[in-house]
C-alpha cells in the first residue's frame, strides 16, 4: 500500500454534506479515499506523498494563515488536488500563485481520473526516490581524469540539494589493496561472466580484471558505499589492467560504480538507479547525425543487467585489459545528465537504434535517434561535459518531475 496522505481545505460557507458527499466520490475515484486526514495537519510531510485537496474555493486565506505551521516542509513542492468542483480550481490557482511569489514550489494535480491516477502514482514515486536517494554515501576514487575539466562538483551543495554525501576515497588505497591481496582462482572468476571465444589476449588481463572487482566491491562495503566513481585510467598505468569488467558487474549489482572519476556522471546514475531502480549507462558521443537526429554513443563497459548478450575485448584506447562489449535491446531509451553545480540538466527520449562494433571506437556502440531530432544542438551548443547517462525505456517525465520545482 503506498504512504500517501490526503489533507483538506474546505470554506465554511459550503454545504458540509455535500461537500462529504462529493469527496467520498471524487477520492474512491482515485483509490485514495482510506488516505483521506480532513483538516487535520499535524503530520503533515511525514508520509511519501502528501496531498492538500482544496475541496472548494474562499480557501486561500486558509492556506496563507496555516502555511506557517509548515514551514519544515517547504524544501519539497507543494501538491494541490482539485475536482474541479465548487470553484477548487480557481482557488489552487490563487494559491500556487501566492508559493511561487513566496519563492516557494509546487504543482495543481487536475484532469480526468486517469490522468490524475498516473501523476499520484508518477509524484509517489518521485518523493519515494528523493527519500532513498537523500541518505546514500557514493565514492570518489582518485580525483576525475584530467580530462574532465568541466565536472568539478561542489560537495556541500550536492548535499544540500540531494543529501548526497560524497566521500573522497585516495587511488592509493585501491592499488595497494591491488598489489597486496591475492587474486581469486580462474574458477571462481568464470561465475562472474559466462562468455564464449574469449581470446587468448583477454584471458591473460581476466584474473586481473576480475580481482579489480573484488577489490572495488571491498571497498563499498568498507566505506558503506552506495556507489563510486574511480579515475580508471590510473590502472592502465600501474597494474597494466582495466576496471571495465568491474564496473559492469558491479552496476548489474545494484552498486552505482562510473568512470574516470566523473561526479556529475555518477549523480546522474544515482538519481536514475533510484527513481527508476534500473542501471545506467555512461558514455560520451562519438558522433551526430544532426540531419537524422541520430548520436552514436560508445564506452568500454556497459551493466551486464542492461544488456541480451555481451563480449569481451580489450579496452580501446590503449589495447590491454579486459573491456566489454554489451548489446542492448533496441528500443525505447532515455538520455539524461545532470549538471555538476545541479543548476542543469539534460534530458531526452530516444529509440535505441542499433548495436554495432566498430574498431575505432570504445567497445559498447549505441546509435540512438532522439524523438525530438532538433535536440541534438544540445550537445554542439550547450552540452553538460561529454559523458552522458542512457537509461532503458521512456521516462523523461519521472525525471523532470524529480528535478525542477
Amino acid at each position: 500500500m503506498m504512504d500517501i496522505a490526503v489533507y483538506t481545505l474546505t470554506s465554511v460557507l459550503h454545504d458540509a454534506k455535500k461537500v462529504d458527499a462529493s469527496t467520498k466520490e471524487f477520492l474512491e475515484s482515485l483509490h485514495i479515499l482510506e488516505m483521506l486526514k480532513n483538516d487535520d495537519y499535524s503530520d503533515f510531510g511525514s508520509h511519501v506523498l502528501n496531498l492538500i485537496f482544496v475541496r472548494t474555493g474562499g480557501t486561500e486565506g486558509l492556506f496563507k494563515r496555516l502555511l506557517p505551521s509548515l514551514n519544515q516542509h517547504l524544501s519539497r513542492p507543494f501538491y494541490l488536488l482539485t475536482s474541479g468542483e465548487s470553484n477548487s480550481l480557481a482557488a489552487s490557482l490563487e494559491i500556487l500563485s501566492f508559493l511561487r511569489q513566496k519563492g516557494l514550489s509546487g504543482e495543481i494535480i487536475h484532469g480526468n481520473t486517469a490522468y490524475m491516477m498516473q501523476k499520484i502514482a508518477e509524484l509517489y514515486q518521485v518523493e519515494q526516490a528523493i527519500q532513498r536517494i537523500s541518505k546514500i554515501r557514493l565514492g570518489v576514487i582518485g580525483q576525475p581524469s584530467d580530462w574532465l575539466i568541466s565536472s568539478n562538483v561542489d560537495y556541500v551543495s550536492v548535499k544540500e540539494h540531494l543529501g548526497i554525501e560524497l566521500i573522497d576515497i585516495p587511488m592509493g588505497e585501491v592499488l595497494k589493496r591491488l598489489k597486496s591481496e591475492t587474486q581469486v582462482p580462474e574458477k571462481e572468476l568464470l561465475s562472474i561472466h559466462e562468455v564464449k571465444h574469449i581470446s587468448e589476449k583477454v584471458q591473460t588481463y581476466l584474473s586481473g580484471a576480475t580481482h579489480i572487482y573484488h577489490v572495488l566491491r571491498q571497498i563499498v562495503e568498507d566505506y558503506f558505499l552506495e556507489g563510486f566513481t574511480i579515475r580508471c585510467f590510473d590502472l592502465l598505468t600501474t597494474i597494466h589492467n582495466t576496471g571495465c569488467l568491474a564496473l559492469a558487474q558491479l552496476n548489474a549489482e545494484g552498486i552505482v560504480a562510473g568512470c574516470e572519476g566523473d561526479i556529475p556522471a555518477l549523480l546522474s546514475m544515482a538519481i536514475g538507479q533510484k527513481l527508476l531502480g534500473v542501471s545506467g549507462f555512461q558514455a560520451n558521443p562519438a558522433y551526430i547525425d544532426v540531419e537524422k537526429g541520430e548520436i552514436t554513443f560508445a564506452h568500454c563497459t556497459i551493466p551486464l543487467n542492461m544488456v541480451q548478450r555481451y563480449e569481451l575485448d580489450t579496452h580501446f584506447e590503449s589495447g590491454i585489459g579486459v573491456g566489454v562489449r554489451g548489446y542492448m535491446q533496441e528500443g525505447p531509451v532515455t538520455i539524461f545528465k545532470v549538471s555538476g553545480d545541479l543548476s542543469r540538466f539534460f534530458v531526452e527520449e530516444g529509440m535505441l537504434v542499433c548495436c554495432q562494433a566498430k574498431p575505432n571506437l570504445c567497445r559498447t556502440q549505441q546509435i540512438i535517434r532522439l524523438t525530438n531530432p532538433d535536440r541534438v544542438t544540445y550537445f554542439l551548443k550547450k552540452p553538460i561535459g561529454n559523458h552522458h547517462i542512457i537509461f532503458p525505456g521512456h521516462c523523461k517525465s519521472l525525471l523532470e518531475a524529480m528535478l525542477t520545482k
